[in-house]
């Protein structure tokens, strides 16, 4: 059996535990790494009991048990399957080469109204960080978010500073919410975004900062979150945070992903 092995049964056995080992991070994220554990024992007692020893009748009956079982994980993995979908197509080449077939170059006039855009979210989170007033803004980028709008209040208004200060004003109706802003407006207030299940976000952080980074995890969107208790700037994006942020690198950040 050695002697018949050959580089593609190796490369074969490497896609099944890279296939395995991004299942495993999936399920550890979603914290359902019991449940995975569990799969993989089921999967290897059937291994063993219908092709090493030959159990004729139990192996059998887990057999008819894997083909339902399959439909059964599929239910209740649905949520986790399409986070793996969405991860396989949000890669960060893939998403190049779709924009470059789909739009060829950068607009000019487009690329001057996001810089024109940028400045007043970054000096209305400056001036919400000094005043600790928390915040969380949503900026979409590739991927649609009209799911997440329309759970809040339709604004459509142009980016202004002022807007974005008094929405998130501890006595707004909205502020508890999250913003969102697409295609060079502030397209809703008040949204309810998806919530990270991580276990590793600091226990400092709270709900807002769970919102935040709950969204980038489920779509290629940047968060930006300004904490109520401490008033620092987080950005959150790709599932990952950026803590401590100052204006310049707020700016540079929105100036690199938003252009």
């Amino acid at each position: 059996m050695f002697l018949q092995f050959s580089l593609k049964d190796f490369i074969d056995i490497l896609l099944v535990a890279l296939m395995l080992y991004y299942l495993y991070r999936l399920m550890r994220e979603s914290r359902s790494i019991n449940v995975f554990v569990g799969i993989m024992i089921f999967v290897l007692g059937w291994f063993f009991v219908s092709q090493i020893f030959e159990m004729r009748l139990l192996g059998g009956i887990l057999d008819k048990l894997v083909s339902v079982g399959v439909i059964a994980l599929i239910v209740i993995f649905q949520d986790d399957i399409r986070k793996f979908l969405y991860d396989l197509g949000t890669r960060q080449r893939i998403q190049t080469f779709l924009r470059f077939f789909s739009s060829g170059h950068t607009n000019k006039r487009n690329t001057e109204g996001l810089k024109r855009a940028i400045l007043p979210i970054v000096m209305a989170c400056i001036s919400m960080s000094k005043g600790k007033v928390g915040a969380l803004i949503i900026i979409q980028r590739h991927s649609p978010l009209t799911d997440i709008v329309t759970t809040g209040e339709t604004i459509n208004a142009d980016i202004n500073q002022r807007l974005i200060e008094n929405i998130f004003f501890k006595n707004s109706p909205l502020h508890d919410g999250a913003m969102i802003i697409a295609n060079q407006r502030i397209c809703a207030a008040g949204c309810i975004l998806p919530v990270s299940h991580s276990l590793d976000i600091p226990k400092s952080m709270g709900l807002r900062h769970r919102a935040g980074l709950g969204i980038t995890q489920e779509s290629d969107a940047l968060a930006i979150i300004v904490s109520e208790e401490t008033g620092s700037i987080t950005v959150a994006q790709n599932g990952q945070f950026r803590r401590r942020i100052s204006s310049e690198e707020l700016e540079s950040i929105l100036t690199q992903e938003m252009i």
